[in-house]
């Protein structure tokens, strides 16, 4: 399964050429943007699988930091600023990674 097989590969496209500068990147609007916000839970849980590049069940931020190239190869990497920023938002159990049902609170809500 691709992400293009849950998302439109245009809203993909938008979604990142709107945080290409350093710093600009907002997961708020990156879902919005994407279409993940109008997904259902199993849809955001299969999107979970695809960015959880290890199969660890969780999205570490070894991982997040390739956050953008996981939907468009070639984009950029977060900051770290923007890497901690996106952890810190859906990490409710502080344990530093974002899990399945994290993940899903945070696009879904």
């Amino acid at each position: 399964m691709s992400l293009t097989d849950i998302l439109s590969a245009e809203a993909i496209e938008n979604a990142v050429k709107d945080c290409q500068a350093p710093d600009s990147f907002s997961y708020k609007k990156f879902f919005q943007l994407c279409g993940l916000t109008q997904k259902t839970p199993q849809e955001v849980k299969d999107v979970f699988g695809i960015l959880d590049e290890d199969n660890s069940g969780f999205i570490e931020e070894s991982e997040l930091k390739f956050f953008l190239q996981r939907f468009v190869p070639g984009a950029r990497t977060l900051t770290e600023k923007e890497t901690k920023s996106f952890i810190s938002a859906a990490d409710d159990d502080s344990d530093g990674r974002i899990g399945v049902e994290e993940f899903q609170t945070m696009v879904l809500s």
